[in-house]
């Protein structure tokens, strides 16, 4: 009996440790998928360093996590130390945990490689960070932007994932009543707070607004690299969602799996047929940037939930995003908050959105917990952002000189061109 035990216990440590290796996989994914959509939607000037900003964000997020961030968010860190066999379990207490399967017969529980669900929240705080670098696009320093990836990796997203998906008290005073399955808000709304606070302090591009407050459109130079980004990020958001069940072993949580899956691909489908529609209406033309940004707000949507609601309540949560990513982006555009890509609408706006969007399905989740989480996460994030944006732009500047941002920041910033063969004669 116990030898049998012993062989449960094994597999299901293989099982979700292999599960959750291959949902961040998937996630890392995601990566690829930012910088292509953002390579795709700025001017082809400023290819060569958005795709730099997001190969070295990505580096930087996961070195910082390393160091100090998951040690913040979670403790038990992994940078100096050796890492345990079994998630929070030394040999001790898996060998409790037999006897007690001896007894009682084995319950299931999550048990994962340590190192596996460290590799899988790594990928998530790159995640926040590659928000902020589509909304700053064309216009701010390199090294600024990676100065500030060092703090935001390393401090800020631990701090506020300590205090939710950890449990703990937000500066000792108070435990938070929130309910975010995947991140909607802990990821999505986090990244967009970031950058919304350097978004102000940035200012807007050049020529972005005329002189009597007319907007004028700035086209992205790829739009098929911007479509295969859109979706890479879709195909990774499977991870992103699925992934987050934790574990994948037992009848009950694979059907929640299944679930997650299906509910995530609703809603990104609802969010991009109802941005398409909502641009018609009201350009009169099928706008293929709003019907990407669609998707991507179907899918900030379902992520607060994507495990209770059935999928046609999936789909009009996603539909909701949709139509309400499509008002933002212009609503920004007359505030005269540029943002290249929409990234604050997308992840901002419609994170808030996927936060309520929690209690159409979950009866455990209360108004007052989404919202005192919400207003948590959002002054912290965007406070501390704003202090970082500061001082950096005391000391060293945010943004490049106006002859640098006319000519593209590609030669002033990485001494190299995307595409020289149609920019050099």
């Amino acid at each position: 009996m116990e030898s049998n035990l012993n062989h449960i216990f094994e597999l299901q440590f293989a099982m979700d440790t292999f599960y959750f290796l291959v949902c961040g996989a998937l996630v890392m994914w995601m990566a690829a998928g930012f910088a292509m959509l953002e390579a795709g939607l700025v001017r082809s000037k400023n290819t060569t360093e958005i795709l730099t900003k997001n190969v070295a964000l990505f580096a930087i997020s996961c070195t910082m996590y390393l160091i100090c961030g998951y040690e913040l968010m979670y403790g038990g860190g992994y940078f100096l130390s050796g890492v345990t066999t079994v998630a929070g379990m030394d040999d001790a207490a898996i060998a409790g945990v037999l006897a007690d399967s001896a007894e009682n017969g084995f319950d299931g529980d999550s048990v994962y490689a340590g190192a596996s669900d460290f590799f899988f929240q790594v990928v998530f705080v790159a995640t926040a960070m590659s928000i902020v670098s589509g909304a700053v696009a064309e216009r701010m320093k390199l090294w600024a932007f990676l100065a500030f990836a060092v703090v935001m990796t390393g401090f800020i997203y631990p701090m506020e994932g300590s205090w939710t998906w950890n449990g703990d008290s937000v500066f000792g005073l108070y435990e938070l009543s929130y309910s975010d399955y995947a991140g909607s808000g802990i990821v999505h709304m986090a990244g967009a707070a970031a950058a919304l606070a350097g978004v102000l302090l940035l200012g807007a591009r050049k020529g972005k607004y005329g002189p009597n407050g007319e907007v004028r459109a700035i086209p992205g130079a790829n739009l098929p690299l911007a479509t295969l980004g859109m979706f890479i990020l879709w195909m990774g958001w499977f991870g992103f969602n699925g992934g987050s069940t934790l574990k994948l072993g037992g009848i009950a949580v694979a059907n929640e799996v299944a679930n997650v899956f299906l509910n995530t691909n609703a809603a990104a489908s609802g969010g991009l047929i109802a941005a398409l529609i909502t641009g018609y209406i009201l350009f009169r033309k099928a706008d293929l940037t709003m019907a990407l940004n669609g998707a991507l707000a179907g899918l900030v949507a379902i992520t607060a939930e994507p495990a209770d609601p059935s999928p046609f309540v999936a789909t009009l949560i996603g539909a909701a995003g949709g139509v309400l990513v499509v008002l933002s982006i212009l609503t920004l555009d007359k505030l005269k908050i540029d943002d290249p890509v929409g990234a604050i609408s997308v992840h901002g706006v419609v994170g808030i959105w996927g936060i309520f969007a929690v209690l159409i399905s979950d009866p455990e989740a209360t108004f007052m917990g989404q919202l005192v989480g919400t207003l948590t996460i959002f002054i912290w994030v965007f406070v501390t952002s704003l202090i970082v944006w500061g001082v950096l732009k005391a000391i060293m500047g945010l943004r490049v000189s106006e002859e640098q941002e006319y000519e593209g920041v590609d030669i002033a910033e990485c001494g190299m061109e995307a595409y020289p063969e149609f920019t050099s004669k």
